[in-house]
């Protein structure tokens, strides 16, 4: 046997010292620059697909990667994670007021968004109406990661913010559903088929999220692990199952991934602020990869004849079709001029579109590589343009100037063989718990203060104790008394000592 073609020979511990090298430097460089990235207020998104196109073919690193199968498999992968840690930071008391608004704009202003942007590349770039569908598909979807990241640095109204991030959450499944349609079949013969098999999918992803996020919170809330690391692990691991069993169901599994998600984020789950911390690193990691991944698969040198049809498509979108999806979905729900015009502008795109790009490249759609460099220029340009000016236009709308006290920090943790929990408790700046005494707060019989640290020295506080910003409080309660205790800690940092008196509860939501 002569010897083996350097393609064919296995992958040994070499290839594996490279490739651990080659994506630490990646990490590395990725995390320094999201200093520049939150200093110039853009997404990090465009740092990550610089880095990207740097590493490929046309860049520094010559690296050859043209799989649109393998990017549309690790975009999925990252996106599911991404709408984890998403839904796990969405408040529910910010979310449902807003709920009926943001489920009707990622349905109706998704249609009403994807018709306009079509018609726009049809007959101003003069692309045919398959290719023009699936553009306007494509598109239409606000992503999860760029919303996220951009606006939970803006002090919003919570009914701004509440109804973007629902609707970055909600509006990935129906446009899978149009991008798939249109990718396999082309324009659909009978809409109301379409129509019908998108309710279905988002009704059983629904029903799916909404079971495995209910049962996964009660499990962890009622099953002491033996240690504190694995809880994030957990909530991870029943987010990810959520969206398999909802894609395994014929559902859609983004949806069921979001919804599971914000159930585990508003169940009170032991040792939180750990799991917060730890999907939060996980969302990082997904953004980086995948972006760096998208990079890869562009040529820019073949990208010189779409940037003209990409801007006029982008102007269409975010002139027009983003204007009037959010203007024809909020009619029923009065929602203030101002803040429409702060939800039109604050359609961002990212790397979701990206993704959604390969699969027609993936179905062999005749001009996918064309859509796939369109809607790349596209989110480039209109990201550079979105991003930075977010803030400015929120302050000039008058809708950044309105904050509110942080939330009370409460981390609690089981204490199995006691039939207890042990409840860590952070004053935060603004807190009207600052001033209490440890005897106004008036805990339920079975929960007691054991332990106050201030300025990094601990103390057992007397009835007397008066607490301050920035003290850690150690609480001890049964598990009869538990919740209770944690709303009634919760009513004092929000209403004072004279909370339940003047009405003030600690429910979130």
């Amino acid at each position: 046997m002569g010897p083996i073609p350097e393609e064919e020979r296995p992958l040994t511990v070499h290839h594996l010292n490279q490739l651990l090298l080659i994506c630490s430097i990646v990490l590395l460089v990725a995390v320094a620059a999201v200093r520049v990235s939150s200093r110039s207020g853009l997404p990090s998104l465009l740092v990550y697909l610089g880095i990207g196109v740097l590493m490929g073919q046309d860049g520094i690193g010559h690296i050859q990667f043209n799989s649109a199968a393998m990017t549309q498999v690790m975009g999925y992968a990252a996106l599911v994670v991404i709408l984890a840690e998403g839904g796990l930071g969405t408040k529910w008391k910010e979310i449902r007021p807003v709920l009926p608004a943001a489920s009707v704009l990622a349905t109706v202003g998704v249609a009403v968004s994807v018709g306009v942007t079509a018609a726009g590349a049809h007959y101003l770039v003069g692309l045919e109406w398959r290719q023009a569908l699936i553009i306007g598909a494509v598109v239409s979807s606000t992503d999860a990661a760029a919303v996220f990241s951009v606006l939970r640095k803006i002090p919003l109204p919570a009914r701004v913010t509440g109804t973007l991030e629902a609707e970055s959450g909600f509006n990935d499944a129906p446009v899978v559903i149009l991008v798939v349609a249109f990718s396999t079949a082309g324009p659909v013969e009978h809409w109301y088929l379409l129509l019908g098999e998108i309710v279905l999918e988002l009704a059983i992803g629904a029903a799916l999220g909404l079971a495995v996020g209910w049962f996964g919170s009660w499990g962890l809330r009622h099953v002491a692990l033996p240690a504190s690391g694995l809880y994030p692990i957990a909530v991870m691991a029943i987010a990810v199952t959520a969206y398999a069993a909802g894609s395994l169901a014929h559902g859609s599994g983004f949806l069921s991934v979001y919804l599971a998600s914000m159930i585990l984020g508003n169940a009170r789950l032991p040792h939180w602020p750990a799991t917060r911390g730890f999907a939060e690193g996980l969302g990082w990691i997904a953004q980086i990869g995948m972006f760096v991944v998208l990079g890869l698969l562009v040529t820019p040198h073949e990208l010189g004849d779409d940037i003209v049809p990409a801007l006029v498509i982008g102007l269409v979108l975010t002139m027009v079709a983003r204007p009037l999806s959010v203007v024809v979905s909020l009619v029923p729900f009065r929602v203030p001029r101002p803040e429409r015009i702060l939800m039109s502008w604050a359609g961002l795109r990212g790397a979701v579109p990206i993704i959604l790009a390969t699969i027609p490249m993936v179905n062999g759609v005749a001009g996918s590589r064309r859509i796939f460099n369109i809607v790349f220029v596209l989110v480039v340009v209109y990201t550079l343009v979105q991003g930075p000016t977010l803030p400015w236009l929120a302050r000039t709308l008058r809708l950044g100037e309105k904050g509110e006290a942080a939330d009370l920090g409460i981390e609690s943790a089981p204490l199995e063989r006691l039939q207890g929990h042990l409840l860590s408790v952070t004053v935060p700046e603004g807190s009207r718990m600052h001033g209490v005494e440890v005897s106004e707060l008036r805990l339920p019989p079975g929960a007691a203060v054991t332990l106050v640290v201030r300025e990094e020295k601990s103390f057992v506080p007397l009835p007397s104790t008066v607490l301050r910003h920035g003290d850690e409080l150690l609480v001890v309660a049964t598990d009869p008394v538990r919740d209770a205790a944690e709303r009634r800690l919760r009513a004092v940092a929000h209403g004072g000592k004279l909370a339940g008196w003047l009405g003030t509860d600690g429910n979130r939501g």
